[in-house]
């Protein structure tokens, strides 16, 4: 099978949304009238952010999901992407279920796929995702990292650590019950784009980001851009880790230090972490509802800089605990 037979069989698909799509140098997008672009890119490596023996199917919803995330961070509504794809071989049997993972989140986002490119290589897969944001009289409804004011509270999205759960599981350093590894390594291999949270969200969050490297380090991005400072209630974050809710994990199968850690360091849990002010409380959970998505008050943003753990009785924490760091 060549290049272009396999771009035909697992790759073209007609459009809507887009004017042109794949077949073309390049595809067309026209944004529809009232909104901006935005844009986001990620790439996935194979042994960097993959095991060789992963499910293809899971592969290709992670890849689309976590550039989906991006989106939802925005307040975006996706619109279409690209996928640039590189192969040791062309192997159907990877092929088929890539692509049926791929598209079937595509079309439960309605975002189309418009274009890219294949060659011939070490397995690396980069998409670069397109979506609208509205503009009201003149003024973008983005969400952006730079909003957060002092006194505003902080919020993540549903739950944190399980990814990491299920890393170290599959890494060998924990053993975990059979159901709760199933559980957890959903979470890492077929994460939830809270897109519609983040539409949800547009002019009710100060600002937004999603987490995908961790919890502190990427909550410290919006802290950087607005200016502010944040302390943080691990009492509360600890309890974001929806398998260390189980009675067996309570009971001591995951030590109080790790679960701590996996939920503001983890990383992997394409989750989003927002401000708002305090008069906005009842906001936030109306669109938390309208999004069918929980979201917990973790903390609250602060005039003094930097990023400050406590415990449930106030007390300072030390911070000892690293997001991740292609470079580091």
């Amino acid at each position: 099978m060549g290049e272009f037979d396999l771009i035909a069989r697992y790759f073209t698909r007609p459009t809507t949304k887009a004017v042109l799509g794949v077949g073309d140098d390049c595809a067309l997008l026209q944004p529809a009238p009232g909104t901006q672009l935005a844009i986001s890119c990620d790439m996935l490596v194979e042994g960097r952010h993959f095991f060789p023996d992963v499910d293809p199917f899971t592969l290709g919803h992670k890849a689309l999901a976590v550039n989906l995330s991006d989106l939802a961070a925005c307040g975006a509504t996706p619109l279409a992407f690209t996928l640039a794809l590189a192969l040791p071989r062309a192997d159907e049997a990877w092929l088929a279920p890539f692509s049926r993972g791929l598209l079937a989140l595509a079309d439960a986002h309605g975002c189309e796929l418009v274009g890219g490119d294949t060659t011939q290589g070490p397995l690396n897969i980069c998409i670069t995702v397109f979506g609208e944001v509205p503009v009201v009289k003149g003024r973008s409804q983005a969400l952006l990292r730079s909003g957060a004011r002092a006194g505003d509270d902080v919020y993540v999205s549903g739950t944190l650590g399980d990814a990491r759960l299920a890393l170290e599981a599959l890494r060998g350093t924990l053993a975990l019950p059979a159901d709760v590894l199933a559980e957890a390594r959903q979470r890492l291999e077929q994460p939830t784009p809270r897109v519609a949270l983040g539409q949800a969200l547009r002019g009710v969050a100060s600002a937004a980001i999603d987490v995908s490297d961790g919890l502190l380090g990427d909550l410290q991005h919006v802290l950087t851009a607005s200016g502010v400072g944040a302390t943080i209630d691990t009492s509360i974050a600890i309890n974001l880790i929806a398998a260390c809710t189980r009675p067996d994990c309570a009971a001591g199968l995951i030590s109080l230090k790790n679960r701590l850690g996996y939920v503001l360091a983890g990383g992997d849990d394409y989750e989003l972490a927002f401000t708002a002010p305090a008069s906005a409380r009842e906001a936030v959970q109306a669109a938390a509802r309208q999004a069918h998505t929980p979201v917990t008050r973790i903390g609250r943003t602060e005039a003094e800089a930097g990023l400050r753990l406590t415990d449930g009785q106030g007390n300072a924490l030390p911070r000892s605990f690293a997001s991740f760091d292609h470079f580091a």
